[in-house]
This record gives C-alpha cells, sequence and structure tokens, in this order.
C-alpha cells in the first residue's frame, strides 16, 4: 500500500510543487495588498489631518483678523457719532441763542419807539419839557456852528486867460500897448507874463495871461476895455481859456 501511495506522489509531485507555488503565490498577494491598503489608507488620513488643521488655522485667522478690523470701526463711529452729536448740539444752542435775542429785539422795539422819538428831537426845536440848561446848551452848539461857517473860506472860483492882442500895422509900438493893456484895473484881476508873437509881413502880436476871478470879472468887458484902445489895438481874441 505505502508502495503505491509513493509512487503516485512521484508520479504528481510536479502537480504538487505547481499547488504549492500558487498557494504562496496567493498568501504573497494577499499580504501585499493589504499592506498597500493599510499605506493608502494611512496617507489618506494623513492628508485629511493636514486639510483639516490649515483649514482651521485659516479660519482663525481670517476671524480674528476680522474681528479686529470690526471693533476697530465700530470705535471710529462711535466718535465720530459722539463729535456729530457735540457740534449739533453747539450749533442748537447758538441758534435758540439768536431766536431769543431778535425776539427780545421785536418785543423791546414798539415799547421803546415812542421814548426814542420823543427823547430826540431832530430838529432842535424848544419844547415844554427843555430844561433852562438843555436850551442854553442848544443854543451855545448853534452860535459855534454858525461862527465857525461864517468863518470858513468861501471857494473863489478863477480862470486862466491868455489874450492875442493884434496891432493895426508893424508901426505900433508893442511895448506902449501892452502899458497901457496893463492900466486896465479891477478887483479879481491879475495880469501874467506876456510875449511877442509874429503874425505875418513883418507884424508882430501881443500874447498876455491873466488871471480873474469869476464872479468879479467878466471876460467880454476885459475885452471891450482893451479893445477901446483904438490908436494901438485892432483885434483880440482868446488864446486860451482854462478854469483853475
Amino acid at each position: 500500500m505505502k508502495v503505491e501511495v509513493l509512487e503516485k506522489f512521484w508520479i504528481d509531485k510536479s502537480r504538487y510543487d505547481n499547488a504549492e507555488k500558487h498557494y504562496y503565490e496567493y498568501l504573497n498577494k494577499v499580504s501585499t495588498s493589504n499592506n498597500c491598503s493599510i499605506l493608502v489608507s494611512e496617507i489618506a488620513k494623513a492628508r485629511e489631518h493636514i486639510q483639516s488643521s490649515l483649514e482651521k488655522i485659516d479660519g482663525s485667522t481670517f476671524e480674528a483678523s476680522s474681528t479686529s478690523d470690526i471693533l476697530k470701526r465700530i470705535t471710529s463711529l462711535e466718535n465720530e457719532n459722539k463729535d456729530l452729536k457735540q457740534a449739533v448740539e453747539k450749533y442748537a444752542q447758538l441758534y435758540n441763542s439768536i431766536v431769543r435775542r431778535i425776539e427780545q429785539l421785536e418785543n423791546t422795539k414798539g415799547s421803546n419807539k415812542d421814548e426814542i422819538d420823543s427823547d430826540i428831537d431832530l430838529f432842535g426845536s424848544e419844547s415844554e419839557e427843555e430844561s433852562a440848561d438843555q436850551i442854553r446848551i442848544r443854543e451855545e452848539r448853534l452860535a459855534k456852528y454858525s461862527e465857525k461857517k461864517a468863518n470858513k473860506a468861501a471857494i473863489i472860483a478863477k480862470s486862466n486867460v491868455i489874450l492875442d492882442v493884434k496891432p493895426w500895422d508893424d508901426e505900433v509900438n508893442l511895448q506902449i500897448m501892452e502899458a497901457k493893456i496893463r492900466t486896465i484895473k479891477l478887483d479879481g484881476l491879475l495880469w501874467g507874463a506876456s510875449k511877442l508873437l509874429p503874425v505875418a509881413f513883418g507884424i508882430q502880436k501881443l500874447t498876455i495871461s491873466c488871471v480873474v476871478e469869476d464872479e468879479q470879472v467878466s471876460i467880454d468887458w476885459l475885452i471891450e476895455e482893451i479893445e477901446k484902445i483904438e490908436e494901438l489895438v485892432q483885434s483880440v481874441d482868446i488864446a486860451s481859456f482854462n478854469k483853475i
């Protein structure tokens, strides 16, 4: 019996070897697959842990930064609101003060109007209520004003006139003609400089200036007085007339 079994074993040995080989290969695959699965799982867990930690860190940082900014903004708004309230209160007080002042002025305006009108005498007229001292002071002031007005120098209107006096011919002595012209006298008449200017054909004319007071001396009268010197004067013309 044993001889038959041994013979059969050696005859089927190759089959047993293949079976053993397949068995160990199977065990090796199972072991390798399990090891790979465990490693992949550990790696996935590590990744999840890292990602979770990063998310927690980012979230906490953002939350802390955002909270700090919000607090600062709230504080700033509170300060601005406080300043605005103070400014509004200040302007409200000022407005109320102005309104009260206007009301007081309006109320006192009507009541004081009659008193002001009665106290002020615009025309300086005497009234029954005036005392002797008030009348005396007013009269003294009026007298001083009248005296000052009377002593004030009046403005005298004057004119500067230049006359051209032409002789009959070249034989007329212009020095004698000028001397006779200067004999014309009148209050408000002041003779000035003179000169000789050529006219034509050897004839010269006398140009003479004078200052006259407009209210006392008439230019037309002066020209007529010069033309009365008929033996020497042919004509008289106004060369220049200016107000002083």
